[in-house]
């Protein structure tokens, strides 16, 4: 008598497999899933102890500071010359929160390899994973960063600080306010590229103090998560949702965008009140020349002054690379031309920065891994939420996941009503300046500005920072 085929494992399990369960409670929901699937128990560990990781990264990357200070006494001290210490070295790998979820994708493969075999778990990472968003962040932000966009970008915002005497606090208010906003348009990696970086120039080279160092990036934070929703393409949240929801662009307008602007005034405008003083006393330093003049960040000795048909080139990539933004093949071909066009152009080119966007790239890779696998939790806490509970829940996971990730799978919670849809969308929107992995573009942020605080940004330090904006945030859009 022929046996039944035995179904082949699959990673991860759907979500329509697993029993219904309307009339359990939420634990003991989940305690059955993890009865039916003992690998998610596993896979929600390893992604806890990355969690973990990200929070611990600051005072790693400060042991390998004191651990190396150490080495290089005693060298001095017995007459040798300062080298390398193999145990700071490795301390120093651990605390780059860039490679965290990376690392720990490793530990994820290794412990599905073991539990599934080789073939499932490389199906899963090869196959089931869409890297799609980490390789468009990749790009947008190598492009967003070269000297001609910055340079269009700096000379825009610079006539708005003008209006302001040019000053600092002019700068601050105009990369804050109007920054975040162009993300609805260029999109938000390439939003906080941009505003991170003359953020870098106009105002962290000006040594600011820690709090108004954190204030600025947490507000940054929010800015941005919220900033790109005057459209239904920019922000990654939104997207994820605009096709299967039917938001086009006139109902991002009308319920999103609107509010992001107020939010974006309030919470500027009120930390510019309460800061006024640490920001004044910045006025008196002068922030460095623009692009033309050669930096360490944006030129190199020789170069000719940027003409404005390449600055239409390199947007007109940027054009390209938002247009395809879906497809891959056509957003990298497309990079591939630019890589040529660039070193056609090198005379008027600074060195193209790839070091940053590739490690943005390997921390948004490691995060969908990982995200991945974490439906089998979140997908019956979105549903069992009621409306306001599930803004605030949606807003808490997105504090320890990609925002992206949490509007995802609610496209998956069947019968999920306009009213819980605009929720749990308006939770991860405000939620995305909590933590660095709230939001796909933070990573760009941290890396171009984590220099400044000391080579790793505490986690305490930016939610404090974030926590204002992000209250102001959700009650313009859930009580306007």
């Amino acid at each position: 008598m022929t046996q039944p085929a035995i179904a082949a494992p699959v990673l991860p399990r759907a979500l329509e497999t697993y029993p219904s369960a309307a009339d359990q409670t939420l634990g003991t929901e989940l305690l059955q899933r993890v009865q039916l699937e003992p690998f998610n128990a596993i896979a929600t560990g390893i992604f806890a102890l990355a969690i973990l990781h990200t929070f611990a990264a600051a005072r790693i990357a400060a042991l390998a500071h004191r651990l190396q200070d150490r080495h290089d006494a005693s060298s001095v001290a017995t007459g040798r010359a300062p080298s390398p210490h193999m145990g700071a070295e490795l301390l120093h790998f651990l605390g780059e929160v860039e490679i965290v979820f990376g690392l720990w994708a490793v530990v994820l493969l290794a412990a599905a390899t073991a539990w599934f075999g080789w073939p499932v778990a490389t199906h899963y990472v090869n196959d089931t994973v869409v890297y799609t968003e980490p390789l468009f962040v990749v790009v947008i932000m190598a492009l967003a960063s070269t000297r001609p966009v910055i340079g269009f970008a700096e000379t825009a915002l610079r006539t708005l600080a003008s209006l302001g005497g040019g000053t600092v606090s002019a700068w601050w208010l105009s990369i804050l306010i109007v920054g975040p906003l162009l993300g609805s348009v260029i999109t938000e990696p390439a939003a906080m590229t941009i505003c991170a970086l003359l953020l870098a120039r106009q105002f962290y080279d000006l040594e600011p103090s820690a709090r108004l160092k954190y204030a600025t990036l947490g507000l940054l934070f929010v800015n941005i998560s919220i900033g790109g929703t005057l459209t239904p393409f920019a922000a990654p949240p939104v997207l994820i949702v605009a096709r299967p929801w039917n938001w086009d662009l006139a109902f991002m307008l009308a319920t999103f965008g609107w509010r992001a602007m107020v939010a974006i005034l309030l919470s500027t405008g009120g930390y510019f009140l309460l800061l006024r003083r640490d920001l004044l006393a910045l006025n008196g330093r002068t922030p460095l020349p623009d692009l033309e003049v050669p930096t360490e960040e944006c030129a190199g000795p020789g170069l000719l002054p940027v003409p404005a048909w390449l600055t239409a080139a390199h947007l007109a990539f940027m054009g390209w690379t938002v247009f395809t933004a879906h497809y891959p093949a056509l957003f990298l071909g497309g990079f591939l031309f630019f890589l040529g066009f660039s070193r056609a152009t090198a005379h008027y080119q600074s060195r193209l920065e790839l070091k940053t966007p590739l490690l943005v790239g390997l921390f948004l890779a490691g995060l969908v891994i990982h995200g991945g696998l974490q439906g089998w939790w979140i997908a019956p806490v979105l549903s069992r939420l009621p409306d306001g509970a599930l803004f605030l829940g949606a807003a808490a996971l997105t504090a320890v996941n990609d925002n992206a990730l949490i509007t995802y799978l609610a496209t998956l919670v069947p019968d999920l009503g306009p009213v819980l849809r605009l929720a749990v969308v308006q939770g991860a929107l405000v939620g995305g300046g909590l933590t660095v992995i709230a939001n796909a573009p933070n990573p760009a942020g941290l890396a171009l500005l984590g220099r400044f605080f000391g080579g790793a940004v505490s986690p305490l330090g930016l939610l404090v920072g974030a926590l204002p904006p992000t209250v102001v945030a959700g009650l313009v859009f859930r009580l306007l």
